[in-house]
């Protein structure tokens, strides 16, 4: 039995909805084991903060497509939106956004959150930041695990899916130096808020 598995449950014992915020730095792994927690609980539902990235049409606009993945490239008050609505109506199915990466664009309406849904697991990674709106997002979940893992397997996964999704070697260890270890460090910060920490 995995070491979360008994958290989840006694959080299930307790409310009618466990909404479960997992976060980490890029590359830490949250996609994984939310998928993970997902896949072993009944009635769950894996719901992407990556849903509220901006289009990069509009990054391009603002000026920020070349640091796509900082705090300031996401929505961060229509997933506190979605988030209330989750907690607010639970007689009635929400849908959320979903985040192919094979395009990196968000992908509106793709995941429903039907009334029986009793585990929602949601991971991205501004989860624990103390800038608004982000501290009434850590008020919506039930509590937030932060994935840690080494930073040289960090810098090892991120290059390779970057060049997996088409950035050259060398263009993918300039982004991952440039904009995710930026973007980890302000991550990084907020560990100790955390009600969980997972070693990835």
């Amino acid at each position: 039995m995995h070491s979360w598995t008994s958290r989840v449950e006694a959080l299930l014992e307790h409310q009618r909805r466990v909404v479960l915020g997992i976060t980490g730095p890029p590359g830490a792994g949250k996609s994984t084991l939310a998928t993970a927690v997902a896949q072993t609980f009944d009635r769950a539902v894996q719901l992407p903060m990556d849903g509220f990235h901006l289009a990069d049409t509009v990054l391009a606009q603002l000026g920020r497509i070349n640091r796509k993945g900082a705090i300031d490239t996401f929505d961060g008050h229509g997933y506190l939106a979605l988030l209330q609505r989750i907690r607010a109506m639970p007689d009635d199915t929400v849908y959320a956004p979903a985040f192919d990466r094979e395009i990196e664009q968000p992908i509106a309406g793709s995941i429903p959150v039907a009334p029986d849904t009793r585990l929602v697991v949601t991971e991205g990674n501004y989860l624990l930041d103390d800038q608004p709106p982000w501290p009434a997002v850590r008020a919506m979940l039930s509590e937030v695990w932060y994935v840690d893992v080494a930073p040289e397997e960090r810098h090892r996964r991120l290059v390779a899916r970057h060049i997996e999704f088409g950035k050259s070697p060398d263009q993918a260890e300039a982004w991952v130096r440039d904009v995710d270890e930026h973007n980890a460090g302000r991550i990084q910060r907020a560990r100790d808020r955390a009600d969980f920490v997972v070693r990835g």
